[in-house]
């Protein structure tokens, strides 16, 4: 453009016929400066709007692709849901029969390894021939078995001829008093050979011969020379009587040697309802051993099968806890009951003993099995990811932390150990676990402090190797700005 001449636009090269410049020519009676504005708000908008649309559009797609996903996760869920309800019931199921079968697995155990066992049943009521009870009505029974069979009047029959009328005519005035002396000396040498060893031989000899009638009474199996009737258990103390008998003879009663052989008995179980139960208890003994293994069995297929598997775990283990502790529960009910129902001939006190030795194995067991699920239950639920086990996981951690930190401030190093526990920590805490059930799997007569106690070694020996796990930090170093000794738990 010429100074003072009309101002004219260059064409844009590669353009012809548009103006340089962004707005263009402005239209006339309008500046340039407002033209310009107005055509950058116009971009503006315009870009604006588009964005906008292409916002909507992408929202339109993500919210379809969206509904896509929840359609097919739906889909899913559907297919899935009728599967994890029937794993789900068939666990339920699963735990719910192994927890019926564990305390009917306890009564079977005994059944088979106290009742079915002869050498194991004496060792059980062996004890019972230094119990007071036991001996007293033993002593009762010999001295009535004596005094019905013992002539009263043959006591005078070493007498003078010219003595003897007298001596007829005192016993007839007072023979209520010569026989309740004679009662007197008769029970006193009955006690005194039921507190001797060789009471103790002739009570073990003689619940020998009667096991088989009390297998036969409870299971409905086996014979025995020793009588049961009416559903009575009896034991022949006739060996006793002779005992008596003899030494009645070397006090000087002379007429004791001509009472003849006697077999009276004691009372050792009395129930009607022996018969009612004998098939009950002959199931329970051909169970034998198998029935507790299959209780474990189905309540492990069940634990696997759920879909939470430590929250089953600790069901399943407080389950069996509380089925064997109502079977607890039931015996100490019978007892009562049966004792109650006693006749009037036998001693309840001598019954009760009977019944607690027999059953002394089934209450200990009971005990036992009660203990065991409730340290599983606890350590599946320690061990788990609650809130509360939290808690207690992280005070089990900051003690150990702390005690380790106190050990290294005393100078303790646990040299290549410390790295080696670190490392194998998981396998370690394992191998003691496995440890303590081969230990109560090997264990003859395991009780439920045998189960206390194999859990707190457990607890200890995993608190050593936490304690050995510990990783120390090496601080800034002792001095005034520092510490020596801090550890890290891991």
């Amino acid at each position: 453009m010429l100074p003072g001449g009309p101002r004219t636009e260059r064409p844009v090269r590669g353009f012809p016929g548009r103006a340089r410049g962004r707005c263009g020519r402005a239209p006339a009676g309008v500046t340039r400066t407002a033209w310009h504005c107005s055509r950058t708000r116009a971009t503006g908008d315009a870009l604006a709007f588009t964005a906008s649309a292409e916002e909507e559009r992408v929202a339109e797609s993500g919210a379809g692709e969206l509904e896509r996903l929840r359609a097919r996760v739906a889909v899913l869920e559907a297919e899935r849901r009728p599967r994890h309800r029937v794993r789900s019931l068939v666990a339920i199921l699963l735990v719910v029969v192994g927890c019926v079968l564990a305390p009917l697995g306890v009564v079977a155990a005994w059944t088979a390894d106290t009742v079915g066992d002869t050498d194991r049943y004496v060792k059980t009521v062996a004890p019972l021939a230094s119990d007071p009870d036991i001996r007293n009505a033993v002593a009762n029974r010999v001295t009535s078995a004596v005094m019905d069979h013992l002539d009263l009047t043959a006591l005078l029959s070493g007498a003078a001829p010219d003595q003897r009328p007298l001596l007829e005519k005192a016993l007839g005035a007072l023979g209520g008093s010569l026989e309740d002396s004679v009662r007197a000396f008769v029970h006193d040498k009955a006690q005194a050979v039921a507190a001797s060893r060789a009471f103790a031989t002739i009570w073990k000899d003689a619940n020998r011969r009667v096991h088989s009638t009390v297998e036969k009474a409870l299971t409905g199996s086996g014979g025995g020379a020793v009588r049961l009737d009416d559903g009575a258990v009896t034991l022949d103390v006739g060996p006793v009587v002779d005992q008596v008998k003899q030494r009645l003879v070397d006090e000087g009663m002379t007429v004791a040697g001509k009472i003849p052989e006697l077999h009276t008995s004691i009372t050792l179980l009395k129930s009607d309802d022996l018969d009612t139960y004998k098939t009950y208890f002959r199931i329970l003994q051909l169970a034998g051993t198998w029935l507790p293994f299959l209780a474990v069995v189905l309540v492990a297929a069940g634990v696997l099968l759920a879909a939470r598997r430590r929250r089953a775990l600790v069901t399943g283990a407080l389950g069996v806890a509380a089925a064997t502790a109502l079977l607890g529960i039931a015996l100490r009910v019978f007892r009562a009951v049966y004792l109650d129902a006693l006749p009037a001939g036998v001693s309840p006190a001598a019954a009760a003993a009977v019944y607690d030795a027999l059953t002394r194995f089934l209450f200990t067991t009971v005990r036992m099995v009660v203990a065991l699920g409730v340290v599983v239950a606890l350590g599946a639920w320690l061990t788990g990811p609650g809130r509360r086990a939290g808690l207690v996981q992280r005070l089990w951690t900051s003690g150990i932390g702390a005690v380790r930190a106190v050990a290294d401030g005393a100078g303790l190093r646990t040299g290549p150990v410390g790295p080696f526990v670190r490392r194998f920590r998981v396998w370690i805490g394992w191998v003691l676990v496995g440890a303590a059930l081969l230990a109560y799997l090997l264990w003859s007569r395991p009780t439920g402090w045998v189960v206390v106690g194999l859990g707190l070694a457990v607890l200890f020996a995993l608190a050593v190797v936490e304690f050995l796990a510990a990783e120390p930090e090496e601080g800034p170093g002792p001095g005034p700005g520092g510490a020596s000794g801090v550890t890290r738990t891991a």
